[in-house]
């Protein structure tokens, strides 16, 4: 039996992709850089795994969302919070404390811990700053760090988009699958 609610709360509702998170996850590029992902995956007889913050597991809807994707596709962690990336990814509390949730070496322990916590050869792993608020000076709506994993071999880059909430998400879940395509080596 699962825990009730504490009383006087109520569940909360999951929101749905926007209309213009959409067509992000659904574009010929988009669809073009998973194909070439799962082939290759296919063909080395790895799998991916993904940690998302500030996309809340559109990444892995993205992956999914291909036909035939459960003969490619190991799992997905959405690690929204802090709480969430030290339990789920065994990122260490006081890299975050040090450096922000947002912040290359975050990126960088998310994407090794997805590895470590599953049975995946290459992972991705995004934090960021969505909006409209939560941006600072430092760390501005529309950055987010990007880690990556493959082979072993841990990469990190930040990218800074603009535009509302729905199009920096958009724009990392492309982002991320066209950077993890060239990791791979079959991107160009």
């Amino acid at each position: 039996m699962s825990p009730a609610a504490p009383t006087g709360l109520s569940a909360p509702t999951l929101p749905s992709l926007s209309k213009s998170e959409l067509p992000a996850l659904t574009n010929q590029a988009l669809e073009a850089d998973l194909i070439q992902i799962s082939a290759t995956l296919l063909a080395r007889c790895w799998v991916p795994a993904t940690a998302e913050s500030c996309t809340g597991g559109m990444i892995a809807a993205a992956c999914t969302d291909l036909a035939g994707s459960s003969n490619w596709f190991e799992r997905g962690f959405v690690t929204y919070s802090n709480a969430a990336k030290t339990e789920l990814l065994g990122v260490d509390a006081a890299l975050i404390e040090a450096h922000g949730a947002v912040s290359e070496v975050v990126a960088r322990a998310m994407a090794f811990g997805a590895v470590r916590q599953s049975h995946a050869q290459a992972s991705v792993a995004v934090t960021g700053v969505a909006g409209p608020g939560g941006g600072s000076a430092d760390k501005p709506v529309g950055l987010v760090w990007f880690g990556f994993s493959v082979d072993g071999v841990l990469t990190s880059e930040k990218q800074h988009f603009s535009g509302d909430r729905a199009a920096v998400r958009a724009a990392t879940v492309a982002h991320a699958l066209a950077r993890l395509d060239q990791l791979l080596g079959t991107g160009t």
